[in-house]
């Protein structure tokens, strides 16, 4: 049985995640006004050159991330090039095959 300790810190972070999603369900972002904004070919490009982007803008007033840009399709391509150079796709995670342990050698 959760101790009423407990039970009002989880109280207390439920009301603070829930009102930190309703104040930020209201915001908004200017809409794009260009006439042909990056789309998910860009996205790609920008993604696999993140770690490179983000070096240059600590250094220049480069951003990282094309604004204004054409919405989902942008913003899937920049999250799958980035992924794919980060080396996030969980081949990491597999378990390497075991070690042969017998003294005989194999036929």
């Amino acid at each position: 049985m959760p101790s009423p300790k407990r039970s009002r810190s989880n109280q207390l972070l439920l009301l603070l995640l829930l009102t930190a999603g309703i104040l930020t369900a209201c915001a908004t972002q200017p809409t794009p006004s260009a006439l042909n904004p990056p789309g998910f070919w860009s996205g790609l490009l920008h993604g696999f050159t993140i770690v490179f982007s983000f070096i240059w803008s600590i250094f220049s007033d480069a951003r990282i991330y094309a604004y204004p840009n054409s919405g989902g399709w942008y913003d899937f391509g920049y999250l799958w090039g980035a992924a794919t150079f980060l080396g996030s796709t969980g081949a990491a995670s597999r378990r390497p095959a075991p070690a042969n342990t017998s003294l005989e050698r194999p036929n």
